[in-house]
């Protein structure tokens, strides 16, 4: 990793709207959960909160705006090319910025899931934790995922919408085969796995759902380091 990079990646993650629009996810999903918990009994509607909404939607949308702040204004308007003109390992620089990308995400989509659990039903923390964990799974596969199609192409943001909502809510609530690409799914089966709370109709496995998050991260890396290698030589995107 360089800490140059990472530092530079941080900034800029930091520093334009999409870490606003970081901030502002959790913030409505916390405050969703505080109001549910004062109109209503402990744990009424957690599922639907703390997993559908934390876990499987502010998650993945909050590793979207992470992984595309970390490189994608650089795709866009073609500075990656001189930052790779220097003699940097291109998957050095991939890893640098995944691993910037990976703490935004763990910390503003991640905990908020542990949070919401909480103030949800806070009577039964274990049940949190075990959300916790599965938004973590999440996060690490998410955010690989959003970083390699980043580098992929310029309309990273619309095509990671679109998985989001399309692949991982509709078509994935439709077919039951899809739960083996899914990235919720796995995370669904390792919280129903540490929480009998949480039932998980279709499991994959847990040993399935950490073999193939690990696939999703090493994979998304390596290849955002490959592309970035393209980039360096030819300046296309």
């Amino acid at each position: 990793m360089n800490a140059t990079i990472m530092r530079l990646s941080a900034q800029a993650l930091f520093g334009r709207r999409r870490g606003s629009m970081m901030l502002v996810i959790p913030l409505i999903l916390l405050a969703l959960a505080l109001i549910v918990r004062l109109l209503t009994e402990p744990g009424t509607a957690y599922t639907e909160i703390v997993g559908e909404l934390g876990r499987d939607l502010a998650l993945p949308l909050v590793a979207l705006l992470a992984a595309t702040a970390v490189l994608g204004p650089e795709v866009d308007d073609g500075s990656i090319v001189y930052l790779l003109a220097k003699p940097v390992n291109r998957y050095g620089v991939a890893l640098s910025k995944y691993v910037v990308a990976l703490v935004a995400v763990l910390g503003f989509g991640a905990l908020p899931v542990l949070l919401a659990g909480l103030i949800n039903d806070a009577g039964n923390p274990g049940t949190a934790v075990a959300m916790l964990a599965g938004a973590v799974l999440a996060a690490v596969a998410y955010t690989a995922l959003f970083l390699a199609l980043c580098a992929f192409t310029r309309h990273a943001v619309v095509v990671g919408l679109l998985f989001v909502f399309l692949w991982e809510g509709a078509v994935g609530n439709l077919l039951d085969g899809v739960r083996w690409l899914s990235v919720s799914a796995w995370a669904r089966d390792i919280a129903a796995a540490l929480s009998d709370r949480i039932d998980e109709a279709a499991p994959v496995g847990t040993a399935y759902a950490l073999v193939a998050a690990l696939v999703v991260v090493v994979g998304g890396i390596v290849f955002a380091g490959w592309r970035l290698s393209t980039f360096s030589l030819t300046g296309e995107t």
